[in-house]
This record gives structure tokens, C-alpha cells and sequence, in this order.
């Protein structure tokens, strides 16, 4: 685009402003910018955050600085055209209607100089469903994505996260994915998040992990907002995402919000244990350790104990165990040893300490495609 930047602060509001910002829209519009694009562009002029909802449900926000931030009150749909809203926190600028209008005015043309028809638009759910679905035929999932601004000839990489969490959610997704390119919809009862730019799935797995401690830490109480989880599918082509789209769910069941199990799981990281996930639930639920595990969380006193022996495998040691669970290490060698009691283990034995990281490992797939599976009651 050979548009010369326009600053809302550099502009009056004569004539001569209005024809700039008129000229700057219309630039971006032949030079073939995505609704991504055009929204960020205008947070740049307006200088504060820039929001656009369509009817579909999709909302594209942009703050100040020119970067993705899903975090905000999005304008009420229109069942005609996308709606926009500038974020000010100060006073308005007096051209901010004509802004607001070349806004809208280029956000409708978009899909049409794309092609889509009048059911789909960019940013619209049913065009990942189509990118993301392993039936549609290459010339759909080409123009599908496409229609999402996104690049066909780069890689993609596809994320599943819980359904239930938390609205904050997305916005640490967001955060840990700077420069990329981000779509996202729901499919069934987890959000699928598609992603194109350069990703290394074991860095991102590990800064959501932190992030994600950091925002939710546990243990969690009873009604407490929980965390997301999230799986992370591998990069893969662009028209391949189908396939990163199945590693990512079937990350997500090795990831859990309970107790203290790893809340973002990269599937390029499971490698052997991507066996487990073959297991049939009925059959681990069935299984002995795993029912009498069950037991023991059942009730509260339990569910501290089975959260502590979980914690314990994350961090290592009796000593900083105590630490992160400000508790004293005697109160975590009390909880250990009850565990131990009830499950004949002996958590100093390589064996039993195996046996017990598997256990809660299976109990966590189990619970976590249980979840998964159930109807959404959101």
C-alpha cells in the first residue's frame, strides 16, 4: 500500500482533513487490505483503540499501538454491516465521524472485492469451519482462507482451547502470539484458534504455561474463575490445517485446569505418551488405580491430598513443594503419605513414582475428555 501514514492529532477539521482521511481508506481499500488490516489501520489514525463486530459474532480489535488485543467492549451487531467503535478515553476529534464512516464503508466492501457471497465474510466462523474441516475439497479451503486474510502458501498452526474459560483467555493467546495473524470460533466445546506466522509451538506452549500460572494460579477454589487449556497443534501447510486442528484436541486432553496439571500442551511434545490418548475411556475409568484415585479426590480432605501429590511431580521436591504451596513441609509429607497409603505406593521407589505420574496423567485424559465431551451449557 502507498498510503502516506495519517495521525487523527495531525489533522483539523477543514476540508483538506476530510479528503486525507477519504483518500487514505480508499488507498487501503485497491490495494487489497483485509478487514485486519483496514482495523488496524484505523486505531493507527485514530490513535486509541479501534473495534469492528459483524452480525456473525466475529470481533476484530486493534489498540493504539497497531497490535491485536481481543480484550474490550465490542459495539452492538449490526444485522446489516460491520459495526465499529473507537475506544476514546479522552475528548473525540472532530472528524471522528468521518472516520467511523470510512471505516464502515471499507469493512463492507471487503468481502465483496473478495468474492465471498452474502452468507460469508471475513473474520465469518464458517470459513474456519471450512479451513479446519478434512472433508471440503482444496479449491473451498483456498478460498476460504483467503477470505480470512490469511496467506495459502504459509504455514498455519491451530490451537484448541477450553471452551468454558474465562473471557481473559484469548487475550493471553493473543499476547503470547505477537505479529501473527489470529482467527478464532468455537467448535463444540473448545475454541479453535488459527494462527499463521512464525511459531515455535514448544516456546509457545511454555510461555502460555507461565502466563496462564501466573493469571490463574493454584489451587483453585470452588466457583473460582478457571483457567484456560490449551492444546497446540504443529505447523503444518496452510491447507493441511485440518490436521493441526486434530493434534491440537487431541493436546487438549493431556492439558487440564485441575489440580496442578499442565494447562498448555504442545502435541510435537507428546511423542510417545500420544498413546495414551488411544486408551478407551471406559477402560481407564474402569481401571483400579484410577477409581480408587477417584475416591480419594471425592472428597475435599482428598481432593488437597491428590492436588499436593500432583504438585509435588511439578516441582520436584517435598521442600519447594511446601514453598509454592506456602505450606509447611511436613503438612506436604503428611498429604503425600496419606496417597501413598491408600494407593500402595512408595513415591522414593522409580517404579511406584512412575506408576503414580501415569495414573494421574490417564485420570487427567479421562477428566478432560469427559469435559470435552459433555453438552455445552454455556
Amino acid at each position: 500500500m502507498n498510503a502516506d501514514p495519517v495521525r487523527m492529532s495531525e489533522l483539523g477539521s477543514d476540508s483538506a482533513s476530510v479528503l486525507r482521511i477519504i483518500s487514505y481508506f480508499d488507498q487501503l481499500h485497491e490495494s487489497g487490505a483485509n478487514a485486519d488490516t483496514v482495523v488496524r489501520c484505523a486505531a493507527l489514525l485514530a490513535e486509541c483503540p479501534v473495534t469492528a463486530r459483524w452480525a456473525s459474532g466475529t470481533v476484530i480489535r486493534y489498540d493504539a499501538t497497531g497490535r491485536l488485543d481481543p480484550d474490550g467492549d465490542p459495539p452492538p451487531a449490526s444485522a446489516d454491516e460491520p459495526s465499529v467503535r473507537l475506544e476514546r478515553t479522552g475528548p473525540g476529534h472532530a472528524l471522528d465521524p468521518v472516520l467511523l464512516d470510512r471505516v464502515c464503508h471499507t469493512l463492507r466492501r471487503v468481502p465483496t472485492r473478495a468474492g465471498a457471497s452474502g452468507e460469508l465474510h471475513i473474520g465469518d466462523p464458517a470459513l474456519l469451519e471450512v479451513v479446519l474441516s478434512g472433508k471440503e475439497g482444496r479449491e473451498d479451503r483456498v478460498r476460504a482462507v483467503r477470505l480470512l486474510g490469511l496467506d495459502e502458501k504459509r504455514d498455519i498452526c491451530v490451537l484448541a482451547v477450553s471452551a468454558r474459560s474465562p473471557p481473559e483467555a484469548l487475550r493471553i493467546i493473543a499476547h503470547q502470539l505477537p505479529g501473527s495473524s489470529v482467527r478464532s470460533t468455537v467448535i463444540g466445546n473448545a475454541v479453535a484458534v488459527l494462527c499463521q506466522g512464525a511459531i515455535d509451538t514448544r516456546a509457545l506452549s511454555d510461555g502460555l504455561e507461565s502466563a496462564i500460572i501466573t493469571a490463574f494460579p493454584g489451587p483453585r477454589t470452588v466457583g473460582s474463575d478457571r483457567g484456560p487449556w490449551v492444546g497446540i497443534g504443529a505447523s503444518v501447510e496452510a491447507l493441511a490445517a485440518a490436521t493441526s486442528w486434530r493434534q491440537a484436541l487431541g493436546a487438549l486432553r493431556f492439558a487440564s485446569s485441575t489440580g496442578y496439571g499442565r494447562r498448555a500442551v504442545a502435541y510435537e511434545r507428546l511423542s510417545a505418551l500420544e498413546l495414551l490418548a488411544d486408551i478407551p475411556l471406559d477402560r481407564v475409568r474402569r481401571h483400579r488405580d484410577v477409581v480408587r484415585i477417584n475416591e480419594i479426590a471425592a472428597s475435599p480432605t482428598g481432593a488437597l491430598d491428590v492436588d499436593t501429590v500432583e504438585a509435588f511431580f511439578v516441582f520436584g521436591s517435598l521442600r519447594r513443594t511446601a514453598a509454592e504451596l506456602h505450606l509447611h513441609h511436613s503438612t506436604v509429607a503428611a498429604r503425600l503419605a496419606h496417597v501413598e497409603a491408600r494407593m500402595g505406593w512408595d513415591l522414593n521407589d522409580p517404579m511406584d513414582r512412575f506408576t503414580a505420574t501415569l495414573v494421574l496423567m490417564i485420570r487427567r485424559i479421562a477428566l478432560s475428555s469427559a469435559e470435552l465431551a459433555e453438552p455445552d451449557q454455556a
